[in-house]
């Protein structure tokens, strides 16, 4: 576990004004290990699109779930699936880039 991770969701944030505005905000900082990138290129909506995926190990935790961001090194990467180990020692998170805003 060499990497500092910032995990974040996509929240609701009111804009002073009734409305809202959508915004990713850090939940917390994870020690985790990328492991295995990848890359690809798909037709995406008539566009070539490159696309890299990354499989990161880190700790089980309960918020380490698919749809929130892990912030490696200015990368963003989406969780697509968290899988446990049959120990449950150690969690691999299967992942793909993502522009981060």
């Amino acid at each position: 576990m060499r990497h500092r991770c910032s995990l974040q969701e996509e929240q609701r944030i009111p804009d002073g004004m009734g409305g809202h505005r959508q915004e990713w905000v850090e939940l917390r900082k994870v020690w985790a290990e990328v492991a295995l990138p990848t890359g690809r290129i798909s037709n995406i909506a008539e566009q070539l699109t490159a696309v890299v995926t990354a499989e990161i190990r880190c700790r089980p935790a309960a918020d380490l779930v698919p749809g929130r961001l892990l912030v490696v090194r200015g990368t963003a990467y989406r969780i697509e699936a968290a899988l446990p180990d049959n120990t449950n020692s150690m969690m691999r998170l299967l992942c793909s880039s993502v522009a981060h805003p």
